[in-house]
């Protein structure tokens, strides 16, 4: 769905459409979403989440049948009001949804966004989009963790295989939350399916993982 350009990475297809001056029909531009989220988010390695969260959402859409281009806009955008909440949980997305309703981003990105972080909005994940959200950005925190106690420390010496195993040791990358990532069963996926698609993902954008 939404692959205007077949055959082309999805990065490729965006900046096609962009320098076409095709513009998206979810309220940005690629181009345009991540101007905004450089105007909020000033820590290099929170942009780097969040364009890992990118790349994952968008290799989950292609996989999966879905509009690449709207799931890679979440996960760009998913993480926006975290600098302006000082990290705050409580508060998180709560900021991002009015800068986003403003802007006249797509209604079922903001929802998705919001309900990442669904224990303060009183909602629980329905949609596919939403476990999506989740699961992916969630992973790359273990993704990245995983590579950095590679010897070379390089994303693409990583094997899926060890995501996995890192998976089950709750004790390494504590803080990463193991029942969200399993959310991916809500896709149809198992842990082996879902940490292939989102390390490859992330693999196509080492460079600017700095990994």
């Amino acid at each position: 769905m939404g692959n205007s350009h077949p055959g082309l990475h999805p990065y490729e297809r965006i900046a096609l459409d962009d320098k076409k001056g095709g513009a998206m029909p979810y309220g940005l531009s690629r181009e345009e979403a991540l101007a905004l989220l450089r105007d909020y988010v000033k820590n290099e390695n929170m942009i780097k989440h969040c364009l890992a969260s990118e790349a994952v959402l968008m290799g989950l859409a292609e996989s999966l049948g879905e509009e690449a281009e709207k799931w890679g806009l979440a996960g760009l955008l998913h993480d926006l009001d975290i600098e302006v909440v000082n990290g705050d949980l409580s508060r998180h997305t709560i900021d991002t949804e009015k800068i986003l309703r403003e802007k006249g981003v797509d209604e079922e990105i903001i929802h998705a966004i919001k309900l990442h972080n669904e224990e303060i909005h009183g909602e629980k994940r329905t949609e596919r989009l939403h476990h999506a959200l989740a699961a992916g950005e969630t992973i790359t925190g273990l993704i990245i963790a995983t590579t950095l106690v590679y010897p070379d420390k390089k994303i693409g010496s990583v094997k899926a295989k060890s995501i996995k195993k890192r998976m089950k040791e709750k004790s390494f990358a504590a803080s990463v939350n193991r029942e969200t990532i399993m959310e991916c069963q809500k896709l149809g996926m198992d842990i082996d399916k879902f940490a292939e698609i989102c390390l490859t993902a992330m693999q196509g954008i080492a460079n600017d993982l700095g990994l």
